[in-house]
């Protein structure tokens, strides 16, 4: 029997720096139904440059990039307090590594996943640290050409970790025309592996497209509100849009059935009364 399709809910940066607001993504999430929370971790110094750092940008931190982004990362006590409330609320959480400093972060913790972020698909010695670690990792391959998938997957292949490919666009919100959700079947037949779809777009028609395609994971932005501020909140799901997709794309699956031609026993029934007189 086909497993389920694993529902991530990706709170991402979307808290703000807020546990309050972290809390309330995560009961969100558990509520819904969805199998995992993910966040995205960090060092804001190995990630980005010192000239776009120190470049202006006004935020609630402050008047620079660097304020900006340092206000929206976590720190151990913080995600200590993220791994002790996920346990309480009985749902998984993992985290996209930026840089491999926080791959080493993330180590700390009794983590079942692991996440590939598309901008860090090229990042090399990213890959084989992840890669290392032998747990389910997700691939996400927004931005990338076949020549940058191709090597990310000879490094999984391997260190012999586990892997799926996650159809990915990295626009934010992304447009209804851009999905190109044939992709999806395009890379099961490639790469010979699942693969499974992180969508940025507005709504959830694509998602339950996506669904009907066969794929193995699906990841969605959540928000508590679409006009909070931060980049990737116009491009996330409202919590009553989150519980609608989950109950959905459960019910998607169910309909989808397992391809064998049958007749059902109320079919019978209704046979024999419209077609009594061919019988």
């Amino acid at each position: 029997m086909k497993k389920p399709i694993f529902i991530i809910a990706e709170i991402g940066i979307n808290h703000n720096g807020d546990m309050g607001i972290c809390k309330r993504l995560i009961d969100i999430a558990s509520n819904s139904g969805c199998d995992a929370v993910k966040f995205q971790k960090r060092d804001i110094d190995l990630t980005y440059s010192k000239e776009i750092l120190d470049s202006p940008r006004e935020s609630p931190w402050g008047t620079t990039q660097r304020e900006q982004k340092a206000g929206l990362e976590f720190d151990m006590v913080q995600y200590e307090e993220i791994d002790r409330y996920c346990k309480k609320k009985n749902i998984e959480w993992f985290a996209s590594a930026w840089d491999t400093k926080s791959q080493g972060f993330l180590r700390k913790f009794n983590l079942s996943y692991n996440k590939v972020a598309s901008a860090m698909i090229v990042h090399t010695e990213l890959l084989q640290l992840i890669a290392e670690e032998k747990k389910h990792t997700f691939i996400s391959t927004g931005m990338s050409t076949y020549k940058n998938i191709d090597k990310a997957v000879a490094i999984f292949e391997e260190y012999n970790c586990p892997y799926e490919l996650m159809h990915t666009v990295s626009t934010y919100p992304m447009k209804d025309k851009d999905a190109n959700l044939s992709m999806i079947e395009v890379l099961r037949s490639k790469y010979k592996c699942n693969v499974g779809y992180s969508g940025h777009e507005v709504g959830l028609a694509i998602s339950y497209a996506a669904t009907a395609l066969g794929i193995t994971s699906l990841e969605r932005h959540i928000t508590l509100s679409r006009v909070m501020y931060g980049s990737d909140q116009p491009a996330s799901i409202e919590p009553h849009g989150l519980s609608k997709l989950v109950g959905e794309v459960r019910k998607i699956e169910l309909a989808m059935g397992d391809g064998k031609k049958k007749i059902l026993d109320n079919e019978i029934i209704i046979s024999k009364k419209l077609r009594a007189l061919l019988q």
